[in-house]
């Protein structure tokens, strides 16, 4: 297990707040929800109730991933938002910078993902008993050695970026469990990140849609 070492400046960043729900931007490196190992207490969930204390997680990010984490203030926003996910009527958009270049400018992973038991948390792909999984992605730029995509998962699944982007021949830059050598090498940090976050407002039936840019290290460098 790698020392837990997590970010704390800023401590909290509050993307929106109303009194139904936060949007905050979870850094690279925080759990999101408190470990068992009372070492890994601190979190994006911890600090939330720290000053909003009905704050609920509604979704996950991994440790490793930056971006977009949405939580309900409160057990009834919390359940009307958690149906939103489970209804697949909130639009997740993350951008990963990968090791190579695509041949094509977009297409889509069809794959089935399970836990690879021995080795969890890592996650595999298995054709007889995995669940079903799929993610879109886009080509937005490329330097020849390395690509900035845009990814948008059609389903939730574990890991399912990173496992698919591996299948990809595409392993995210620093990705600890599924890149290799040079792409592990290539970068400081996992670089994927949850860009936007949109969904219908379960009070107020109003439309929201939040914009999280990722830091300087997912631009590419000019050949």
């Amino acid at each position: 297990m790698r020392p837990y070492n997590p970010p704390t400046d800023p401590y909290l960043d509050v993307v929106y707040s109303d009194a139904h729900l936060l949007v905050l931007d979870k850094p690279s490196g925080l759990l999101t929800v408190p470990g068992r190992d009372p070492a890994h207490k601190d979190s994006l969930a911890s600090r939330a109730q720290q000053e909003y204390p009905d704050a609920l997680i509604v979704h996950r990010l991994d440790m490793d991933t930056s971006g977009l984490v949405v939580m309900a203030r409160g057990p009834d926003i919390h359940r009307q938002l958690s149906g939103l996910f489970q209804q697949r009527a909130v639009e997740k958009i993350y951008i990963a910078r990968v090791w190579g270049e695509p041949r094509e400018e977009d297409g889509e992973v069809d794959l089935p993902l399970i836990c690879d038991w021995p080795n969890r948390p890592r996650q595999k792909v298995d054709f007889e008993v995995g669940k079903p999984s799929q993610t879109r992605w886009k080509k937005l730029s490329s330097d020849g050695r390395t690509s900035l995509l845009e990814l948008t998962p059609i389903t939730g699944r574990s890991h399912q970026l990173r496992v698919h982007m591996q299948a990809l021949g595409h392993p995210i830059l620093g990705d600890p469990f599924y890149a290799h050598e040079e792409a592990l090498t290539a970068a400081p940090r996992l670089l994927l990140h949850a860009q936007e976050l949109g969904f219908t407002h379960p009070v107020l039936e109003r439309p929201l849609h939040f914009m999280c840019n990722p830091g300087a290290e997912f631009q590419l460098e000019q050949v």
